[in-house]
């Protein structure tokens, strides 16, 4: 048996107090030697700039180029190895970390002393020669360095690292600086992005900047954030979507646009959602649904292609194969094919015995519920999860579709689809509506259902209306969730593993 122990809450309480007065110790000293680099007339904070001609990656991706040339490098001070007259350390910049070599005849008495006294975390910018050491390791051999900025609060323990999630988050600058793979995935998403937009610029789709600020908040079922304009008057809504605008600007005669930014939603935090998340949204006239899954296979493969080199990547143990063709399954087979439902052959009477016998949650009450509400109910709980590979379920029912055109061949379904992937939804697409008063009677049942009890259904927006009045030609529309493409691609288990400063709870 061992003979490790629980702590008491006591002892826990020591420890953390324990661990508070050694960081206190450490900033004060930390304190103290700026105080002393200052009264020296040393302040760091009076360096303004640093003359960098080349970053680690740079050097030692064409050592024979750099070898025995001056580069002048800059960046956090990771390690420090310095006893007697000389010693190595690690220099970190924004593209990796290269070893540093100092030696007393290189840079003086004094020099070397001062180098001495850094702390790790300190911003220094080093000049030197670059060489191979005999291990073989490409470094910089220090002719000179200035400390360009002091770091007063000591980084967490080396070896430990940065492991708290709540801390992590919180502090996203310490965790890049002691976590590699976390400054990785956030470059890749910068490359994901850059990725996307030159896919679509290069077809010829013009970016547009919609409103953040909107006095509706339109274009999708979604709790909304409401502010105050005091010039106004008025209360007004960050935006939950970009659809609507963005169709306006196709009626303004823009064939092909899009809108990649930031959209709000004042709904729940959990490993997919964040209240704040990245979204692209892109409509092409003359085009219906099937372009739209045309576009959105294509553009994700080839960009995973492009920033990892494969279209198939592993994402928590499962290998997920982004090559098209993308498995596609309406939505009635796939709830038929995982629950053995059939709901082209039941009443809506029927449909809603067999939700209370499957206890089915809805958001109004069962006997308001219609059978496409339990249709998309029976979806999420047995089928949804199911859908690993990337799957596009097409067809959904016209009572949950109201800016989607209906089907020709059966008009109580629309063409819609949505993406999954990993089970999760990735993208939402229409052959959108462009029928005016079909339009205003589907948001006129929206407003039913909020008196239902949906308080995320449609609003209605006359400005929009008023546009189709002027004349939308045929158009698919598409929105993607950025944040949860970039998980896929970088086997993120959370969004606010992809996320530069997610949502967090104030410290107390």
């Amino acid at each position: 048996m061992s003979d490790e122990r629980q702590l008491t809450p006591e002892e826990l309480n020591e420890n953390v107090e324990a661990t508070k007065e050694e960081l206190n110790e450490q900033m004060l000293q930390r304190r103290q030697k700026l105080e002393e680099l200052q009264s020296q007339g040393k302040d760091p904070f009076e360096v303004y700039k640093v003359g960098v001609t080349n970053y680690s990656k740079e050097i030692k991706d064409n050592f024979e180029e750099f070898e025995g040339k001056e580069v002048t490098v800059a960046g956090r001070l990771m390690s420090k190895r310095v006893q007697g007259k000389a010693g190595f350390s690690d220099l970190h910049d924004k593209e990796g970390k290269i070893q540093l070599y100092i030696k007393l005849n290189e840079v003086g008495e004094d020099k070397l002393k001062e180098f001495k006294t850094l702390n790790i975390g300190d911003i220094i910018g080093v000049t030197g020669t670059v060489f191979m050491t005999k291990r073989g390791e490409i470094s910089v051999s220090v002719t000179d360095f200035v400390l360009a900025c002091k770091s007063l609060r000591p980084l967490p323990e080396k070896w430990h690292g940065l492991k708290d999630p709540d801390l992590r988050y919180r502090h996203r600058e310490v965790d890049v600086i002691m976590n590699p793979e976390v400054r990785d995935t956030l470059m890749k998403r910068t490359a994901i992005i850059r990725g996307i937009r030159e896919y679509l610029d290069t077809r010829g789709y013009m970016e547009a900047e919609t409103p953040i600020l909107s006095p509706i908040a339109g274009g999708a079922a979604a709790r909304p954030f409401i502010t105050h304009h005091n010039a106004l008057d008025i209360d007004m809504y960050l935006r939950i979507a970009t659809e609507l605008y963005l169709k306006r600007l196709i009626v303004a005669g823009f064939d092909k646009v899009y809108d990649l930014g930031k959209n709000f939603r004042n709904e729940g935090i959990d490993v997919r959602h964040n209240p704040e998340f990245t979204m692209i949204e892109i409509y092409k006239a003359y085009a219906d649904y099937n372009d739209m899954m045309k576009i959105t296979e294509d553009m994700i493969s080839s960009v995973a292609q492009q920033v990892l080199g494969t279209m198939k990547v592993n994402y928590q143990g499962t290998e997920i194969d982004f090559t098209p063709p993308w498995r596609r399954i309406t939505m009635v087979d796939a709830v038929k094919e995982y629950s053995g439902v059939d709901f082209n052959t039941i009443t809506e009477e029927e449909a809603r015995v067999i939700a209370k016998e499957r206890h089915l949650e809805f958001k109004k009450d069962l006997a308001d519920c219609s059978k496409a509400d339990v249709l998309n109910a029976m979806f999420e709980e047995y089928a949804e999860d199911k859908m690993i590979q990337p799957t596009f379920v097409c067809d959904y029912p016209v009572e949950i579709s109201p800016l989607s055109k209906k089907k020709k061949d059966d008009p109580a379904f629309t063409e819609r689809f949505e993406g999954f992937i990993y089970g999760r939804e990735i993208c939402n697409a229409y052959s959108e509506l462009n029928d005016p008063v079909v339009q205003r009677e589907r948001f006129m049942q929206q407003l039913r259902e909020r008196e239902l009890g949906d308080d995320e259904a449609f609003v209605l927006d006359e400005d929009f209306l008023y546009a189709l009045e002027i004349g939308m030609p045929p158009t698919g529309g598409l929105g993607i969730g950025i944040d949860r493409v970039v998980m896929f691609l970088t086997d993120s288990t959370s969004i606010r593993d992809v996320l530069l400063f997610p949502t967090m709870k104030p410290e107390k």
